[in-house]
């Protein structure tokens, strides 16, 4: 196979009419340049320049071989600015894995916010459970993704790079007409003769409920099992019970319901759950500059959803794990 480099060469030979200039333009010495040419006439098996008096001229083999340098040499500077432009996001595609509450409170200001900054890069979310999430990092389907866990299924998993975003502590959802409004806290114990709406079976709430009411020392009494936080609030408005649920999944609240901050309990290991926000990326490939852009947008959103003085209710401390 011929030599790209010999090939460039052979174009600046063919455009300046000397071995010397061809040299300086591709920085050679004449000698390396003379020395390069005669290795590629080798390889082409044939005369590809004459020497005159004064400078070079191509043969017709040399003609028509120098225009495929030319060809090459405009490839290659056109895969040096595609590589400049994705370095400074001037095009490109992101991809980024979320899952229902992060895609309804965060990601939309983190997507309007990174598109305002890059409009040439293009951006697609893919949605899933957990394990299809962390499943799409693996394959390189989405290059970053937004993950959750709790203590008790701490996201454990080498080939991934985990960064926490903020902490997002269960709330207590209430009717707005409930007498628990006028408390501060309300600690988990005094709520056990309460009703309580549940996510459906296998979903991570459920899970939640029923881990921190044992903490508090009784079983749940479940009065409805929803399908999704609207429906959820909805029966809370109606009266028909209590429910829990993190913070972010409750962005959109209905008017009708209050959200309450849960207090600790007496037992030190009866603490209100906190569910963990991560940001997740694969530790086998190195992460591209739109997605490293991405990545920045995403801590700066997490960090105005945790700072104080937001226009939404302040739900108190919760301690941090």
């Amino acid at each position: 196979m011929l030599n790209v480099r010999r090939l460039l060469l052979l174009a600046e030979v063919a455009e300046r009419g000397s071995l010397t200039a061809a040299g300086e333009a591709l920085s050679m010495t004449t000698s390396a340049a003379s020395q390069q040419m005669s290795l590629l006439e080798r390889e082409a098996g044939q005369p590809l320049i004459e020497r005159l008096p004064r400078g070079v001229r191509t043969t017709a083999a040399g003609a028509a071989l120098a225009e495929r340098g030319r060809v090459i040499r405009r490839e290659l500077q056109a895969a040096e600015a595609d590589l400049e432009a994705f370095g400074h996001l001037d095009r490109g595609v992101v991809t980024l894995g979320s899952f229902p509450t992060a895609s309804a409170s965060l990601l939309p200001l983190a997507l309007t916010r990174f598109r305002r900054a890059h409009p040439q890069v293009r951006t697609v979310v893919r949605a899933g459970v957990l394990a299809q999430l962390r499943e799409m990092l693996h394959t390189g389907e989405v290059e970053l993704s937004l993950l959750w866990d709790y203590d008790w299924n701490r996201v454990d998993d080498d080939q991934l790079i985990l960064t926490p975003l903020l902490e997002d502590p269960t709330v207590l959802v209430v009717p707005a007409s409930s007498p628990l409004v006028a408390s501060d806290r309300v600690r988990l114990s005094e709520l056990a003769a309460q009703e309580w709406i549940i996510r459906a079976e296998n979903h991570p709430v459920a899970d939640v409920l029923r881990r921190a009411c044992h903490q508090a020392g009784f079983e749940p009494r479940i009065a409805y099992t929803s399908h999704d936080y609207q429906e959820a609030q909805a029966m809370v408005a109606a009266g028909l019970g209590l429910a829990l649920a993190p913070r972010l999944a409750l962005t959109n609240r209905r008017s009708d319901v209050r959200l309450l901050p849960l207090s600790h309990d007496q037992s030190p290991d009866a603490v209100p759950p906190v569910r963990r926000i991560l940001l997740a990326g694969s530790a086998q490939r190195a992460a591209t500059p739109a997605a490293q852009a991405m990545a920045r947008v995403l801590h700066a959103v997490a960090r105005g959803f945790t700072d104080p003085g937001l226009d939404r209710p302040q739900l108190g401390a919760v301690r941090k794990r």
